[in-house]
């Protein structure tokens, strides 16, 4: 299954990049955990896919859009997880943010069905998006 699910995965982070929600809603388990990392607004474990989708459109709101991941380095798969090596930005009014990051995502029935992030700086993420 992991081939199926890095197709998967490639998919995701496709729609992410090109911000198509309805196939992203596809991808997304009705009833995702999303393990949002550091001490933000935006921090902390959103369940369902309606809290992680209000999550998401927070982060484009407060960065009038311009919060993206910009490259996927690499896809690396272990049973139901993928694991994503990102580079992400972001500007926030006169303040911006680039850097490295990795997704991991698990799966169940072609679904993402609980994702957790990690940061290169955790510290700069959380004065980014603030408290």
């Amino acid at each position: 299954m992991s081939t199926a699910n890095i197709d998967i995965a490639r998919a995701y982070f496709h729609a992410v990049q090109t911000g198509d929600m309805a196939t992203l809603g596809d991808l997304l388990d009705v009833a995702i955990v999303w393990h949002q990392p550091g001490a933000n607004q935006y921090s902390g474990d959103h369940r369902g896919r309606d809290a992680v989708f209000q999550m998401l459109g927070g982060m484009m709101a407060a960065t009038q859009g311009t919060f993206a991941i910009d490259q996927i380095h690499s896809l690396m798969a272990n049973g139901d997880l993928v694991a994503a090596r990102i580079h992400f930005t972001g500007n926030r009014g006169d303040t911006s943010m680039a850097m490295d990051g990795v997704d991991v995502l698990r799966f169940n029935g072609g679904k993402i069905v609980e994702m957790w992030l990690f940061s290169d700086d955790q510290n700069a993420e959380d004065a980014f998006w603030g408290s």
